[in-house]
């Protein structure tokens, strides 16, 4: 269930937007403490952002520029600042859309509704799930359940070369192409450090041993029991 967090401050407008979402299966929340605005974003951690422009302290634009600093989550402005300009500020800023006060409740909705799956077929192609491991590509982090790993370049590029082949052995040359693209520029001792230091991080994190080696021939990543 996709959850939704409504940073509008007219409380009619609140209760209409979340009953009605409420019924399309979104899981919804609302800010009430207008002065901890960032605070909350972190704790709810929603799929979507429906903001206001009119608000209490400082304006939903301020908040925009703050949130996309800190956040990855799409963000639609709410407003019934109907000029072009507004409109162009706030796309500049970083919303995903913007939507002008009057507005019907079954646009809004569609326009949720196409924001999310393009957020998620964004995410589908930069990262790889493999079970309960997932690469994340755009920050070279390896999540696993509820864990995020760092991951060195070179250990990055072996793990999506392991993720993308499980279960085949991979020759030790394949791999060293991977890292540098060109074999006269290896050092095969670089690519043993960097597999015994996934290991470690693999090790550090419960995760089972997946990658074995096959003597002389190269490596096998199975993640059967993750």
């Amino acid at each position: 269930m996709d959850k939704i967090l409504v940073i509008e401050d007219d409380l009619k407008l609140q209760k209409y937007i979340k009953d009605y979402l409420q019924a399309y299966d979104f899981e919804v929340e609302m800010v009430k403490d207008f002065n901890r605005i960032v605070q909350q974003v972190e704790e709810s951690n929603p799929h979507l952002i429906l903001l206001d422009i009119n608000l209490p302290t400082f304006d939903g634009f301020y908040y925009l520029r703050v949130l996309r600093k800190k956040f990855h989550m799409p963000i639609i402005i709410l407003s019934a600042r109907s000029d072009e300009g507004e409109q162009i500020r706030g796309m500049e800023f970083g919303a995903d859309d913007y939507v002008t006060k009057p507005f019907s409740i079954g646009i809004l909705l569609a326009k949720i509704n196409a924001v999310l799956r393009r957020t998620n077929h964004r995410e589908e192609e930069s990262n790889f799930v493999l079970g309960s491991l997932k690469l994340l590509n755009d920050s070279m982090k390896l999540q696993y359940k509820d864990l995020n790993m760092d991951l060195s370049k070179n250990e990055y590029r072996l793990m999506n070369m392991f993720m993308k082949r499980a279960g085949e052995v991979i020759s030790r040359e394949e791999l060293l192409e991977a890292l540098w693209d060109e074999q006269m520029f290896v050092d095969d001792n670089t690519l043993t450090v960097n597999i015994t230091r996934i290991k470690k991080k693999l090790n550090e994190h419960g995760i089972p041993i997946v990658i074995s080696t096959k003597r002389g021939v190269g490596y096998v990543f199975d993640p059967t029991d993750c």
